[in-house]
Parts: structure tokens; C-alpha cells; sequence
């Protein structure tokens, strides 16, 4: 089922009206789960980091041994040609996919080079700027290189994710707060995680169990240029419930401020949150400079 409307799909070199089936039974990522996408997103005109998005996926697919097949340049392309049959104003999530299609003799290690490509977009709206969500624990971690290609934007790793984000649920909240393998704070159940503190921003330490995204960076970034004292550091359950503020940071609502973890109440909206507001102001100001 289609999360969003008017979708269109890129297949085979061409542009298709409609969410078009390009997936075969036999295909090594329909039984074997061989497959990696990326995100990003089209909103007031401009793609932001689009090319990163991009890029990443090719190094989704090497992470997965799957074979890339398009450059990131070629994809950016192919991408902004399917984007301007939108009407101005619209609101796209863009979806770049590989999967493997054959294996080996055994049929489990990726044969190279035999690799499906398409590109989903999907017009899915952007969050009200003080729509907010709740955060919980959960019994579900991170996984290590280990364990899985958490160096991947990989469709394998989201089960997990579905567990914990139902566990939340099942509890009345809105997604989970994810502990790595050895019990700190890693990211949530959909995004990257930050805390506010004394006026300063802090999130989890890449330590090789999460995606250390994109739009985490670029948040990053900003508030450094701001003069925001920012820490990436090891944090406890116990610091996010000391926090301020708390926001998640993902390609899909960009940054999403948290009202509740479990007992802990964070204002939300007015003068509560002036960070949290301060980060979305600087990212859609900063989107705007990228308009081409």
C-alpha cells in the first residue's frame, strides 16, 4: 500500500504514471531481502541535499553487495525530470531503490552486476511546524555490524524498526526511544535524536549501530553556524529525561519536536521550545538558499 498520492515511477529508463510493479517473485530481493532505498524530499520548490541522498544509496548498495548501476549524478537527473511533472507548491517524498535480482550457486550471496533499479515518488505533505510526538522505550536495540548492514540504508533493518515502533504504540505513544547493544541511547525508532540542555544540544555518538543521517548533519551544521554549542556524546536514558527539549531530525518531517518521554512532560509550542524552533527556522531558511 502507497503511503502518500500521485506517485509516479521510474523503471527501465522511463517514467510511469502510478506506482508500477517492477519486483518479480524470483527476484533475490523478494525472497532474500537483498534491497536498499534512500530519501529525500521536494518541499517550497527546492530538493534539499538531494545529491547526498543520492549518493548514499550507491553506498547503501555496495554496503549490501548489491552492484550500483546508476552514478549519483545521472540519478539526480533522472530524479528533477520526474519532480517537474508536479505542480509548483507540491510536497514529494523521493524514493531511489536497488535490489538484487539473481544470487549465486547457492542462491544466497548477490550475483554482481544483476541489479533492479526504480525511483518511487510519492506526494506525501509536510508536518505543521508544531506537530509533535512522544517518546517510550522499548525492549528492541539497535543491531552491530555484526549482527546486520547497519551501514545501509537497508529494507532488511526495518522490521526492527516496525517492532518498536508498535511496541510504542501498543503503549500509547508516538515512537520509541532505541538503545544501542549496550544499553545508551542510539536514535529512535524512525529518526535521529537530540536533547537540549542548559541551551545546549547534544545527540547520540555515531558508534556504528545507526545511520548517522543526513539531515542530522545538516541540523548540525546550522546550529554550529548559529553559534549553538552542539555535542555529539554518549547519552543514558537519563540524561533525555534531564533534557529541556527533545526533536527528532529525519528526511521525511525534518524535525519533529518530542511533548513526552514516558513521564517526562517538554513544552511544546510558544516560548517552550525556542531551540527545537530556532533548528526548523535555520533549516528552512537554509533550504531556501538552495533553490535553483
Amino acid at each position: 500500500m502507497a503511503t502518500g498520492t500521485n506517485i509516479r515511477t521510474y523503471f527501465k529508463g522511463t517514467w510511469h504514471n502510478g506506482d508500477l510493479s517492477v519486483m518479480k517473485a524470483a527476484d533475490h530481493g523478494a525472497w532474500l531481502g537483498t534491497t536498499v532505498f534512500d530519501g529525500a524530499r521536494l518541499f517550497d520548490g527546492t530538493a534539499p541535499d538531494l545529491e547526498a541522498h543520492c549518493a548514499r544509496i550507491n553506498r547503501s548498495a555496495r554496503a549490501l553487495m548489491i552492484t550500483p548501476t546508476v552514478t549519483s549524478d545521472d540519478m539526480v537527473t533522472i530524479v528533477r525530470e520526474g519532480l517537474a511533472q508536479y505542480p509548483a507548491g507540491a510536497c514529494v517524498y523521493i524514493r531511489p531503490m536497488y535490489w538484487a535480482l539473481e544470487g549465486d550457486e547457492l542462491g544466497i550471496v548477490p550475483r554482481q552486476g544483476a541489479t533492479g533499479f526504480a525511483i518511487s515518488l510519492e506526494e506525501i505533505p509536510m508536518a505543521a511546524p508544531q506537530a509533535s510526538t512522544t517518546l517510550t522505550r522499548t525492549r528492541f536495540r539497535r543491531p552491530v555490524l555484526e549482527d546486520n548492514v547497519v551501514n545501509a540504508k537497508a529494507g532488511c533493518l526495518y522490521p526492527n524498526n516496525a517492532r518498536m515502533m508498535a511496541e510504542a504504540r501498543s503503549k500509547g505513544f508516538g515512537n520509541a526511544l532505541v538503545a544501542d547493544a549496550i544499553g545508551n541511547v542510539a536514535e529512535t525508532a524512525s529518526a535521529n535524536v537530540f536533547m537540549v540542555k542548559d541551551g545546549e544540544v547534544f545527540t547520540p555518538m555515531p558508534n556504528g549501530t545507526f545511520l548517522a543521517g543526513i539531515t542530522r548533519a545538516r541540523h548540525m551544521d546550522n546550529m554550529r553556524n548559529d553559534g549553538m554549542q552542539v555535542h555529539e556524546a554518549v547519552l543514558s536514558f537519563d540524561d533525555f529525561h534531564a533534557a529541556d527539549e527533545i526533536f527528532l531530525s529525519g528526511n521525511m518531517m525534518k524535525v519533529t519536536p518530542v511533548s513526552a518521554f514516558d513521564e517526562t512532560n517538554y513544552a511544546v509550542g510558544g516560548n517552550g521550545n525556542p531551540v527545537t524552533q530556532r533548528v526548523r527556522a535555520m533549516y528552512w531558511d537554509w533550504a531556501a538558499s538552495q533553490k535553483v
